[in-house]
């Protein structure tokens, strides 16, 4: 027996172009509208300033510390003349996780408190983990084409699954009697979502959160395989090049952007928490 998954997807994928393409469009140039003006407005200072506006933002969200890392890891992309592909990946990867964390933070709080709904979505969190990542790059292009928007869909898909499994585990592992004490106090139920739940849930959102980051920039890399630019496409480049310098430092401005991106989310969500 042979089955071919393709016979049954390729029609769906033609039926939504041909159906959808208005409402395709429009997701498009949004996400492109969107990137353009994250990219502008990261690339509208000179570079010095803008290591100085996160140096400064490094130091409120985590000390000394994190502004010396977020001064050198920025200050490395702009000595190996990788800037603005540095700032087109930041800008990409910001726009994707932010989307993924939409999707899967009030859906893992959903499946926290329905179990039925978390026996639903694991099996289908298993194959979205376990399916390759460049897999979701051919529907992407099939239906937005070459670019920086189905890296962004890819991107997305990709990222969602560890933010939603981790925003599960860390709600549901709240202490009952936390969540008692409001209800006896009178809370309502967004207060103690916010006030109580959340601050206790942090710490695994962080874990969540650190990995939705790293996997969007694994899968950055690979997106540069369908033009969306960047340090993935640096990387590329100096795959098909042969030229292992070019590909090393794009690989270590990777590196740079997520160490970069890690430390000031987790600033944030920390501070968060204290306060």
């Amino acid at each position: 027996m042979r089955f071919d998954p393709g016979a049954f997807i390729a029609p769906v994928v033609d039926w939504l172009n041909a159906n959808f393409h208005p409402i395709l469009a429009v997701i498009s140039d949004v996400i492109e509208a969107v990137l353009g003006g994250i990219e502008w407005l990261f690339l509208l200072p000179p570079p010095f300033v803008l290591i100085a506006l996160v140096a400064v933002a490094g130091y409120a969200l985590g000390g000394v510390k994190t502004t010396i890392l977020a001064a050198l890891c920025l200050t490395y992309c702009w000595v190996m003349d990788l800037w603005d592909a540095s700032m087109q990946t930041i800008a990409l990867v910001l726009v994707a996780v932010t989307i993924s964390v939409g999707i899967a933070f009030p859906l893992g709080i959903y499946a926290a408190r329905h179990r039925r709904v978390e026996a639903v979505l694991r099996p289908i969190l298993d194959v979205m983990q376990t399916v390759p990542p460049w897999v979701y790059l051919i529907p992407a292009v099939i239906i937005f084409s070459l670019g920086t928007v189905p890296a962004v869909i890819a991107t997305i898909v990709y990222g969602v699954p560890p933010m939603l499994r981790l925003t599960t585990l860390a709600f549901r592992g709240v202490p009952t009697d936390l969540k008692e004490l409001g209800q006896a106090i009178g809370a309502k139920p967004r207060t103690i979502l916010f006030k109580i739940e959340l601050p206790a849930a942090t710490p695994t959102l962080v874990v969540g959160l650190n990995q939705c980051i790293l996997l969007s920039l694994a899968m950055v890399v690979l997106a540069g395989l369908v033009g969306a630019g960047g340090l993935g496409a640096e990387v590329t480049r100096g795959l098909t090049r042969m030229e292992m310098g070019l590909g090393l430092r794009a690989g270590l401005a990777i590196v740079a952007v997520a160490l970069l991106l890690d430390r000031l989310s987790r600033g944030a969500l920390q501070g968060r928490r204290k306060a």
